[in-house]
């Protein structure tokens, strides 16, 4: 097979990342936006061995779930990989990805139930963070496109609420009556960085990012014709990175955050308050979670961000115990102890969780302990895998946006794997600390190829 070349071939199966798979010409080829069984037309982008990746160009034989992406966007903006696909076939990928992961990175059979549907498919985020750039004389707003940093334009996207659009007309209107010129990251010349917004049940945070100071007003001005419970702040970032704030915070209308209430606790939410995009499927999953712990049970939530989910444990077992390294997210997680009266049964640990688990498992010992797990999507240490398969906790309930590294750490806790001086090896038995009782997979990002997925895991008896 040769660079640029064009070749057919029928897609024997979808990759990790959505991706038809073609097997031809003695290559194993990656196609995007294709379905298994069919017969399509590709041109070949890159070649190296045995291994190609190619761009469609044209399905010759199209399968019964293919459906026409109502993006206009779709293919070019690196947001969405599945709109080609009916829903339905959506959550089948997505069960099945998370199955043969399970069995082929963790050497795991498992049942997986079917992937929990999203009731909206489209329109379901809650949480926007725009890039702003240049195109030629003019400041632009959209998606960066995928596998890159360019920047393509969009008015709406499909996946987003629909203040989406009032957003990208307000802060497009802004710049060009103002003369702001948007950033280009090449250059490093421009102003304007980013637009993240926030809803939270009706209320809108604003976070304008920019390279350097600038008046404001002219946006809020426009923001206000569409907007009504809103808070806006400046956030400056100077830096080369790709972090999307900066240090310096500046509050130009209204308090800079909200409160409000998530599951009988209540928080306060700023611009950097992590929660879940997907408010319907955040509610589903945690519902899950809280169904596994007992009111005599100490939760021990490891990577426990700025302690929503550690709250909700504390609420309902004997005690939650959270750990987290971020100090800021620690802090939170006191604020947000007081607040509910949680003294005494809420206890934040800041820290790695590999230095500070052996701890909390001491001064717990003796006690129906349930290990909650959301590590980032590098998954966990291998130093807080072993101690979670050597603490004796009754259940590990994991929770993973990666199937992959979900794979590895639950393989690692039932003894499908072996870590030998660092490698891992598939032991052909089960015979870890732990077995599972149930994998589900939630669709929290419909449209997408991701996949968060919920695996309860009880001790051997």
């Amino acid at each position: 097979m040769e660079k640029n070349g064009v070749y057919q071939g029928e897609v024997s199966a979808l990759g990790t990342e959505g991706e038809g798979i073609i097997n031809t010409e003695g290559a194993t080829v990656f196609v995007p936006f294709c379905i298994t069984g069919e017969k399509v037309r590709f041109k070949a982008l890159k070649v190296k061995d045995s291994i190609a990746y190619g761009k469609l160009e044209k399905v010759l034989n199209a399968a019964y779930c293919r459906t026409n992406p109502p993006c206009k966007v779709f293919g070019k903006c690196g947001g969405c990989d599945l709109q080609h696909m009916e829903y339905a076939a959506q959550l089948n990928f997505k069960t099945s990805l998370v199955k043969n992961t399970l069995f082929k990175i963790g050497g795991i059979a498992a049942d997986v139930q079917p992937c929990v549907p999203c009731a909206n498919a489209f329109r379901y985020r809650n949480k926007l963070a725009l890039p702003i750039g240049v195109i030629g004389e003019y400041t632009i707003a959209g998606f960066y496109g995928r596998h890159s940093h360019r920047i393509v334009p969009i008015s709406d996207c499909l996946i987003q609420s629909k203040w989406v659009k009032n957003v990208i007309a307000a802060v497009e209107k802004y710049a060009k009556v103002k003369h702001i010129r948007g950033y280009n990251e090449q250059t490093r010349c421009g102003v304007l960085r980013k637009i993240v917004v926030r809803e939270i049940k009706g209320r809108f945070i604003f976070a304008l990012v920019a390279a350097k100071p600038v008046d404001v007003q002219y946006l809020i001005e426009e923001l206000e014709k569409n907007f009504e419970d809103f808070t806006f702040l400046l956030n400056i970032n100077s830096s080369e990175g790709n972090a999307i704030f900066g240090k310096e915070w500046r509050i130009c209308r209204g308090d800079g955050f909200f409160e409000a209430e998530e599951g009988g606790v209540l928080y306060k939410a700023g611009a950097n308050t992590f929660l879940q995009v997907n408010d319907e499927m955040r509610l589903k999953l945690y519902a899950e979670v809280l169904k596994e712990i007992s009111a005599n049970s100490v939760a021990i939530d490891l990577y426990s961000g700025g302690g929503m989910l550690t709250a909700m444990l504390a609420k309902k077992c004997k005690s939650a115990y959270g750990v987290e390294i971020i100090e800021e997210a620690s802090r939170c997680a006191d604020e947000l102890k007081n607040a509910n009266g949680l003294q005494g049964k809420m206890f934040n640990v800041c820290g790695a969780v590999e230095d500070k688990i052996d701890e909390i498992f001491a001064a717990t010992e003796g006690e129906e302990r349930i290990i909650i797990c959301d590590p980032p999507r590098k998954g966990m240490e291998r130093s807080v895998v072993r101690a979670i398969a050597k603490s004796g906790a009754d259940k590990v309930v994991l929770i993973s946006c990666n199937p992959s590294t979900l794979a590895r750490d639950a393989g690692l806790l039932c003894g499908t794997l072996e870590d030998i001086n660092g490698a891992l090896f598939k032991m052909g038995n089960s015979d870890g600390a732990y077995e599972i009782v149930s994998v589900t997979p939630f669709d929290m990002f419909p449209q997408t190829k991701h996949v968060e997925t919920l695996v309860v895991l009880k001790k051997k008896r």
